[in-house]
């Protein structure tokens, strides 16, 4: 069995299936140790390949290459600027078939089946109805997190906090210089449904992603276990987390106070 077969089992193992819609968030160096352990010779693309194939060829998988150089007034390059997201992400964005989407800040690429749907998608908010959380939970798709805890992946709760208007965070402005696909340069404006820093907001995750297993809305592995991967569908994810927010108790499961 070659590399990529083998990580393609491990993957439906824990709840990849095929004609998925996957968004994947990673941390891939404890899975190239694996991989090298079993006599593989380790690599992001060896990795990527595994993910695009245990979705097939009517699955979409979507990596976040998200990028905060933006908020700094650095200018955005749709062409070339990079994922700080990790190896796989940029695997992922250098594909052939990859399509990437507009958003200096929090951009996505995606491979497959959907990719349509992300082309040319210039959501002006990150965490928007019309950016890639809200596609991904209209097409009833998949959050899968490898070998990452809850506070430093799950950026989709920050989607549901938009959507639900938390008080906690506000809409905030980012103005840069932008160069499109073309390589035509102007100045634009995007924003982020950003934390309440005068508040002292802190993102503090691992309570409501505790309650998800409790749920069982997870499936599969925690960091650093076995596969170390966990699913979980956006729509549940979105459902669960909205009646925590509706019924006041955003504090002290998706955020807390402190310095």
């Amino acid at each position: 069995m070659d590399a990529v077969e083998w990580l393609k089992k491990r993957w439906s193992s824990v709840g990849i299936e095929n004609e998925d819609t996957l968004l994947i968030h990673s941390n891939i160096i404890r899975t190239l140790g694996i991989l090298k352990r079993n006599g593989y010779e380790p690599s992001a693309d060896l990795v990527l390949k595994s993910f695009i194939n245990a979705v097939g060829e009517k699955g979409t998988v979507l990596f976040p290459l998200f990028n905060f150089e933006f908020t700094k007034g650095v200018t955005f390059d749709m062409r070339n600027t990079k994922s700080q997201m990790g190896s796989l992400t940029e695997a992922a964005r250098n594909h052939p078939n990859s399509v990437r989407t507009g958003h200096p800040i929090y951009s996505f690429c995606a491979i497959g089946k959907h990719a349509s749907k992300f082309k040319m998608l210039d959501n002006v908010s990150g965490y928007g109805a019309d950016s890639p959380f809200g596609i991904l939970r209209n097409l009833h798709g998949k959050i899968a997190v490898l070998d990452i805890v809850e506070n430093g992946s799950m950026t989709f709760y920050h989607h549901v906090e938009e959507m639900m208007m938390v008080p906690y965070r506000y809409m905030k402005y980012f103005e840069a210089d932008y160069i499109d696909s073309n390589g035509f340069k102007t100045k634009k404006t995007y924003s982020i449904y950003v934390r309440d820093l005068e508040k002292k907001v802190k993102t503090n995750l691992e309570p409501i992603g505790n309650k998800l297993w409790e749920a069982n809305i997870y499936k599969g592995n925690l960091p650093n276990i076995e596969t170390g991967l966990r699913i979980a569908r956006a729509s549940e994810v979105y459902d669960f987390a909205s009646s925590v927010i509706a019924e006041g108790n955003a504090l002290g499961n998706l955020y807390r106070i402190g310095n």
